[in-house]
């Protein structure tokens, strides 16, 4: 049995991620398990975890997706505002 989205053009999804970032999480994770058992280095872990938890998606916008909107908010874009008095 297959379910379709409404909007056939919408990324596929699985869980919680979309496929494509499951997918560099895998090799992240397959690259991360070679270097903590031959190296010994936990870094390429920790960038793997953070990369996972930043790209959960919730309604169809990542936590990466609302940290660049918000630093382009805060920091990048001039804000412009205009008082009028009536």
């Amino acid at each position: 049995m297959y379910i379709y989205p409404e909007n056939l053009k919408a990324a596929p999804t699985l869980f919680l991620w979309r496929l494509k970032d499951l997918a560099a999480i895998g090799i992240g994770a397959l690259i991360s398990v070679l270097a903590l058992s031959q190296i010994g280095l936990t870094i390429p872990i920790v960038i793997t975890l953070a990369y996972a938890f930043l790209a959960i998606r919730f309604e169809d916008t990542s936590i990466m997706d609302f940290l660049k909107y918000a630093v382009r908010y805060f920091f990048v874009e001039q804000q412009e505002f205009r008082w009028r008095l009536n």
